[in-house]
C-alpha cells in the first residue's frame, strides 16, 4: 500500500516524494528530496467536513497560529479523492516544528502557555466564523462518538444515568458568541508539539467540531491527570495547579466567564464518559485484553462511584 500510495500522491501533488511509510493506519509519513510532510489517508468525516476543516487550519495558519499548514494539490484543491482498496480522502501537511515532550515535562509553566494558546484559538475561531460560515462541521452532540447511550450497556445503569445527565446538563446551557464555536475537540497532549522556544504547535484537528470553548480546557487537564502525571506529589495538587495554570494563560488571551470555569469540572466528567463510551466503540467486547479489562473497570469504579478527576 505503501508504494501505491506514494504514486498516487506524486500524481496529486507537486512534492516528488521518495517514500512513503505508515505511522498509523491513518497517517503516513512523506519523505521528498527537500523536506517531509505527512499525509491523512481517511473516511472518518465527509469530503465536505475535511474541506471546512482543512479551510479552518489555513486559516489559522495565516494568522500564525501553530498549526501545520496543508498542501495544495496540483489541482488546487486542499483534500483529495485517491483510489487505493476503496476511495479514501486524503490531506498532505507539512511538517510540524516541535516534538512531544515527555511526561515529567508537562508542568504548570508549559500548560500555562498551553492556555493562552487556547484562548487564541478560540478568538480566531470566532474570527473565523464571521468569514467562512461553516456550514458541514458538526455541532459537538450531532457526532456518533458522544452517542453514549447507544454504546454503553444497558445493564451498566449507573454509569447510563451519569452519562444521561451530563448530556442533558450540557445540551442545556446557554450558548453565546462568547463561549460557543470551533475548537480542537482532542487536545490530548500527543495533540501538542513543542520547540526549543516552547512554542506550542496544535495538530490533529480531525474532530474539530463546534463546541463550548470550555471543552478544549477540560480535555488538556483530563489528559494531563489521565496520561502525564509520573509521581513526585500529590496527584490532586498537581491537577489544580494544571487547571489554574491553563485558566490563568487562557484569561491572558480571552474570556473565560465565571459560570463557564464553574463548569470545567462537569465538562471534564463528559470527556472520562467520552472516553468510557469509545471503549465500547471501538474495542471488540469478546476479545478484550488483560490491559482493556482493567483500563475499563478503572472507569466503570471511577464512573460508578461519581469520583472526580477534580476536587477542591
Amino acid at each position: 500500500m505503501n508504494d501505491q500510495l506514494l504514486l498516487l500522491l506524486n500524481e496529486k501533488y507537486p512534492l516528488n516524494l521518495i517514500k512513503v511509510e505508515a505511522i498509523t493506519d491513518e497517517m503516513f509519513r512523506c519523505i521528498a528530496e527537500h523536506g517531509t510532510y505527512y499525509a491523512r489517508v481517511t473516511n472518518y468525516k465527509s469530503y465536505e467536513e475535511q474541506v471546512d476543516e482543512v479551510t479552518y487550519t489555513n486559516f489559522l495558519y495565516q494568522e500564525g497560529f501553530g498549526v501545520s499548514p496543508a498542501i495544495t494539490s496540483v489541482n488546487g484543491e486542499v483534500v483529495e479523492k485517491v483510489m487505493l482498496d476503496r476511495e479514501m480522502l486524503t490531506v498532505v501537511y507539512q511538517s510540524a516544528p516541535g516534538i512531544h515532550l515527555s511526561r515529567k515535562l508537562w508542568q504548570p509553566n508549559v500548560f500555562h502557555k498551553l492556555g493562552r494558546q487556547i484562548g487564541r484559538l478560540h478568538r480566531l475561531s470566532q474570527k473565523f466564523e464571521e468569514i467562512h460560515p461553516v456550514h458541514h462541521i458538526n455541532d459537538w452532540y450531532e457526532n456518533e462518538e458522544y452517542a453514549f447511550l447507544k454504546y454503553i450497556p444497558k445493564e451498566e445503569r449507573t454509569i447510563r444515568e451519569v452519562a444521561h445527565d451530563i448530556l442533558s446538563t450540557i445540551k442545556n446551557l446557554s450558548k453565546s458568541y462568547s463561549n460557543y464555536g470551533l475548537l480542537h475537540g482532542d487536545l490530548c497532549l500527543e495533540n501538542l508539539l513543542v520547540d526549543q522556544e516552547s512554542n506550542l504547535t496544535m495538530i490533529d484537528f480531525q474532530d474539530c467540531e463546534k463546541h463550548f470553548y470550555v471543552f478544549d480546557l477540560a480535555a488538556a487537564v483530563y489528559s494531563a491527570m489521565e496520561y502525564s502525571y509520573v509521581g513526585g506529589g500529590n496527584i490532586g495538587d498537581y491537577g489544580r495547579a494544571m487547571t489554574k495554570a491553563i485558566i490563568d494563560g487562557y484569561q491572558e488571551e480571552n474570556n473565560l466567564s465565571p459560570e463557564m470555569k464553574g463548569q470545567l469540572p462537569l465538562f471534564i466528567k463528559l470527556k472520562e464518559v467520552f472516553e468510557y463510551s469509545l471503549m465500547h466503540m471501538y474495542w471488540d467486547q469478546d476479545r478484550l485484553t488483560e490491559d482493556q479489562v482493567r483500563i475499563m473497570n478503572h472507569f466503570r469504579i471511577r464512573l460508578e462511584h461519581h469520583h472526580s478527576l477534580l476536587t477542591s
